[in-house]
């Protein structure tokens, strides 16, 4: 038997990373959950999970939790993969309730946790925002700096990184370094 991985995607919007994400979990166990933390808040929107929903098909059960993820994951031992998209709307539905950022990256650590002691494979789907313009607001710089530190925090506990871009999706090769800047992996 596999050991039980921890595979983080990122990537832009309509990259592939939420095929690619289902994908994976249909490799690692048919006992298969989805996690969507979007909420139907518009017409767009609804029609984005609707579109979700239908793509991913059959085989997955799905929970909806915006709010409070590492609770909804410490619940799935059940299963043999869980699929959570994405981080960064979970992030977002924390940053709308005025979340602090403190307050956020304890949730990520507490996500982090959760997964270390799990017992089934977990695929988490982030959006890399990052590597665009700077937010011209005040909110959209919060959110971009509480994604960039939940990323890094995720990434710390990861086994696989994968960035999508352009469609394809790309295996990441991690540099991790010690505090002392020697490489580690």
């Amino acid at each position: 038997m596999q050991p039980h991985r921890i595979v983080l995607i990122g990537g832009g919007t309509r990259s592939g990373k939420s095929r690619f994400a289902v994908d994976v979990a249909r490799r690692l166990g048919p006992r298969r959950a989805f996690v969507a933390t979007a909420t139907p808040s518009d017409a767009e929107m609804r029609t984005r999970i609707e579109r979700h929903r239908r793509d991913r098909g059959d085989g997955f059960e799905t929970f909806e939790e915006p709010i409070a993820l590492a609770e909804r994951l410490a619940g799935f031992d059940d299963y043999d993969v869980v699929v959570v998209d994405c981080v960064t709307h979970w992030l977002s539905n924390l940053l709308l309730r005025n979340v602090t950022l403190e307050k956020m990256l304890t949730e990520v650590d507490r996500v982090a946790a959760v997964l270390g002691d799990r017992r089934y494979h977990a695929v988490l789907v982030t959006n890399e925002v990052g590597m665009s313009i700077h937010p011209a607001t005040e909110i959209g710089r919060r959110f971009v700096e509480a994604a960039g530190f939940a990323h890094q925090r995720l990434a710390a506990v990861a086994d696989d990184l994968y960035m999508a871009a352009l469609g394809v999706v790309i295996r990441l090769d991690p540099v991790r370094l010690d505090e002392m800047g020697t490489r580690i992996s």
